[in-house]
């Protein structure tokens, strides 16, 4: 493939992507095939970015994610400055992260494989079905994952031109800042560069390998831009983003029990149909792993490190949270470029010498046994969908028996270990059948997408613009929905979160007229355990009025929202 038709079909790849993340951008996330965007938590998290844009100031009360995800919330400020507040405004970012995320791919996957490798890989995740309506979705999931990508492309990049490592480096750094998910992303990254430069005994798993200067590069990266957002933001601010990152975020969440982490981890590919839907890209980027760590010793630095993207990203799910679909967001590049090398190159990558060893089997026994489950499970869990979403062990059946049928393959590879194992080192994977496979995964994308296309709405944008015609510009509202609700109009909201925020205050602040929340599904059902809290809000006030009712759409056109002033006219609120 010539350089200029490489191009021109990337350049086709980035237009159809673009369209598909930019039309109709103000229509609500899709409720059916659910992908887990929680529209109302886009005002919520460009919060600060609007404060800023509308009133000078990035503290307006008690809650400032921007603590938490200072990039994410500057690109917002950003956004706003130059194309105003709104609903569409705030999703140019996480359009533009998608767009980036595609590009670097690309350009990853050219360096790391080769052109046809680099066009599956971008069609791939062009038109991934989950990966566009995220990329539509002022959330930092889209944004933290373009930074990854970029920072694995540059390192793809930098076996030719080491200076790229640098720029690894930063955007390891800045993807963590963006959302403290990326964690698994350093810890993939460091331990590839700790392993890269520590002394080893010769013939060990990790046999000594000279220093290579993009790995000087990488280092120099995480180290400057470690430090210099160190100095600016994180010390300045320790107490803060101490709160945000870890009081809020690891310790007021998941329990960390033996039990509760293998609950976690045997979720993982059933809780969501995350894995299913992408299932043959699953399966490949499976065998795509096993060729890798067959030849782990002589493979290229990207090439590893898109293994420890996807186990180390696993192990962050089984210890902190599985059962949220924006975890999973992450690996939906690293998938795609491992099936894109296998379909791209032709050949799983099988290292025959290196299985043929004594120990191979039984080394690769725990591997085998993780992806069998994940392959198995999110397959099987197409017959328990029934289970799965209802019962008091929705799981169970569904898990044990993913996990007999992933102890009965890897059974079956022992024993048939030597024959397998050539057999996937000689494997051709014809021209046609990649061709085939990406036409395949695309097809079932483009009918989600076509789905959502003939059913979309803009509910959530419409009330937004409704609240801003009910109420005075600089109007007090109390509630997360009051943020959610804040793109299209100029109300102050005041953000209530369950034990953060403005929790502590919210039963005196009369200054704070009125409450916007949920009335269907449920009361406070816009808030983790927020139905009590909110109830409690609402019981301050009994004479309180509903001013209006407005349509919604977060678990179907039937939600609705309450917009109410707390006391109308003379009348006081309940005693304390």
């Amino acid at each position: 493939m010539t350089r200029r038709v490489f191009l021109a079909a990337a350049a086709a790849i980035l237009i159809v992507g673009a369209i598909l993340r930019t039309v109709w951008l103000t229509s609500d996330p899709p409720t059916t095939a659910t992908v887990g965007v929680v529209w109302h938590d886009e005002g919520a998290w460009v919060h600060n970015a609007r404060n800023r844009a509308l009133w000078g100031a990035w503290r307006t009360d008690n809650w400032n994610p921007m603590f938490l995800t200072p990039v994410f919330t500057g690109l917002e400020y950003g956004a706003f400055r130059m194309f105003g507040v709104g609903t569409w405004q705030a999703r140019t970012v996480p359009v533009l992260s998608g767009l980036f995320a595609i590009g670097f791919l690309m350009a990853g996957l050219a360096a790391a494989a080769n052109r046809r490798a680099a066009l599956f890989g971008g069609l791939l995740l062009a038109g991934n079905y989950v990966f566009v309506m995220w990329n539509r979705a002022a959330l930092m999931e889209s944004t933290m994952t373009s930074l990854v990508v970029v920072s694995w492309a540059s390192l793809a990049l930098a076996r030719k031109r080491p200076a790229w490592g640098v720029l690894a480096g930063v955007a390891a750094v800045l993807a963590w800042f963006t959302k403290a998910s990326a964690a698994f992303y350093l810890a993939a990254i460091g331990i590839e560069v700790i392993l890269a430069v520590v002394k080893r005994p010769r013939g060990s798993f990790y046999e000594k390998r000279k220093t290579t200067p993009e790995v000087v590069f990488v280092i120099a990266g995480l180290v400057a831009a470690t430090v210099l957002i160190g100095v600016v933001f994180v010390v300045p601010h320790w107490s803060e983003y101490r709160f945000y990152n870890w009081q809020m975020s690891v310790v007021r969440k998941p329990s960390y029990t033996l039990h509760d982490i293998r609950d976690r981890a045997t979720w993982i590919p059933i809780v969501h149909d995350f894995f299913m839907w992408m299932w043959p890209v699953l399966a490949i980027a499976c065998v795509g792993i096993l060729g890798i760590v067959s030849r782990w010793r002589t493979a290229a630095p990207a090439e590893r490190v898109l293994v420890l993207w996807v186990i180390v990203g696993l192990i962050e799910l089984a210890v902190h949270d599985s059962g949220n679909e924006r975890r999973y967001v992450m690996f939906m590049p690293a998938l795609i470029a491992l099936a894109a090398i296998v379909i791209g190159t032709g050949r799983p990558g099988i290292s025959a010498p290196a299985v043929r060893q004594p120990l191979a089997r039984w080394m690769a026994v725990p591997l085998l046994l993780g992806l069998g489950y994940l392959a198995a499970g999110s397959l099987l869990r197409v017959g328990f969908l029934t289970e799965i979403h209802g019962g008091d062990h929705p799981f169970h059946r569904v898990v044990m028996l993913a996990a007999g049928v992933s102890l009965g393959l890897t059974l079956a590879l022992i024993i048939w270990w030597q024959r397998v194992a050539d057999w996937l080192a000689q494997c051709q994977i014809p021209a046609g059948a990649g061709v085939s496979i990406v036409a395949a995964t695309l097809l079932v994308d483009a009918w989600h997408i076509s789905e959502w296309a003939r059913h979309r709405s803009t509910f959530n944008y419409q009330a937004s613009i409704e609240v801003g015609r009910l109420l005075a510009p600089g109007a007090l509202v109390h509630g997360k929905l009051a943020n959610g609700l804040a793109l299209e109009n100029r109300i102050r909201p005041i953000f209530i979160g369950h034990g953060f925020g403005n929790y502590d205050d919210r039963l005196q602040r009369d200054d704070v007229r009125y409450i916007l929340t949920y009335v269907s599904p449920k009361v406070g059902f816009e808030s983790q355990q927020g139905s009590d809290m909110i109830q409690d809000l609402l019981d301050r006030y009994p004479a309180r009025r509903v001013i209006a009712t407005l349509v919604v759409n977060e678990t179907g056109p039937a939600d609705r929202a309450e917009l109410i002033d707390k006391a109308p006219g003379s009348h006081p609120r309940a005693p304390d």
